[in-house]
């Protein structure tokens, strides 16, 4: 296995809580899980500065994820939920002018914080939630989504992640290489990602089923010495972006990551050639082929004949 390279330092971000990233290759978009009554995503240039802001109307909790679709519609997690206080958690879906439908949905087993957000390439959304024991559930709407009412969502899997040894995060222990603390999708769906504080997991979807890939083995790649690692985000050519919370720390780029996570190769096997010694092996003596019929009543008919023969000499002389 190719080992992935070491992240780079991007640019500095000026956002003291960055929680959600996503980028189309020109711009990067920002949101912070910080509440100031408005939902507003930053743009910002590839030096990181902001050259606008979506401002949408609608006054969001607890935003802790960003992703975007192909054609440019952003959609914010409104699903952290640290006291486990929500009766329902909210996805926000924003054009770039900031038009904004706000989906309501609950979860069929409890409260739950999330952190982490995927839109697959249907244009379905995946929580994935963030669980200091045992591991992270995945949910999905049961039902498609209503801005006028409130959709269950359903549980389609469950992901466990491995402690590692990789420095950062904010409790400097093993736990913080084992929550989830966001999610994102390449712009064709192929390659889906998940991270903690300490490391990113990339997982083919080569058949675009996202619960399938989840319960696959994923390439990991380290993210180290992030102070509160929560964002991700692939650039249309596969680079990895991460981010963490903290004015001042950088975006940083894994190039070419999205590539490391290779489909599973074919089951299927070729029924391997015939030899020399094959094609010209005698048949089978005791085989009962039908080809041999003929032969047999062809030599059968001339010995019946002979000792008919042989019988009408025998009378003759007696």
């Amino acid at each position: 296995m190719i080992l992935p390279p070491p992240p780079v330092d991007v640019c500095p971000v000026a956002m003291q809580e960055l929680s959600g990233l996503t980028s189309n290759g020109n711009e990067l978009f920002a949101v912070s899980d910080s509440d100031n009554g408005t939902l507003r995503i930053q743009v910002m240039g590839r030096d990181c500065v902001v050259k606008r802001t979506i401002t949408a109307p609608v006054d969001p909790y607890d935003v802790e994820d960003l992703a975007m679709t192909p054609d440019g519609t952003l959609w914010a997690s409104d699903t952290g939920d640290n006291n486990k206080s929500r009766s329902t958690v909210a996805l926000h879906k924003v054009s770039p002018s900031g038009a904004v439908e706000r989906f309501r949905v609950t979860y069929p087993d409890g409260k739950h914080d999330a952190e982490a957000l995927l839109i697959d390439k249907s244009g379905t959304p995946y929580i994935i939630t963030k669980e200091p024991l045992g591991s992270a559930l995945v949910y999905r709407p049961a039902a498609p989504l209503r801005t006028d009412i409130s959709v269950p969502l359903e549980q389609v899997t469950r992901v466990s992640l491995s402690s590692t040894d990789t420095p950062g995060g904010p409790l400097e222990g093993t736990l913080d290489s084992r929550l989830v603390t966001g999610a994102a999708s390449t712009a064709d769906g192929s390659v889906i990602a998940l991270r903690t504080y300490t490391d990113a997991y990339l997982y083919p979807v080569p058949d675009g089923d996202v619960v399938k890939a989840l319960s696959g083995d994923p390439v990991r790649v380290p993210l180290p010495n992030e102070p509160q690692g929560e964002a991700i985000a692939f650039d249309p050519d596969g680079t990895l972006l991460s981010a963490s919370e903290g004015a001042g720390t950088p975006i940083r780029a894994v190039a070419g990551a999205a590539a490391l996570a290779q489909p599973p190769a074919p089951t299927t096997t070729t029924p391997p050639p015939v030899t020399d010694e094959q094609q010209s092996a005698p048949a089978d003596p005791s085989s009962g082929s039908w080809q041999n019929w003929p032969l047999a009543l062809t030599l059968g008919g001339l010995i019946l004949v002979a000792a008919l023969v042989i019988g009408l000499r025998f009378r003759r002389r007696a």
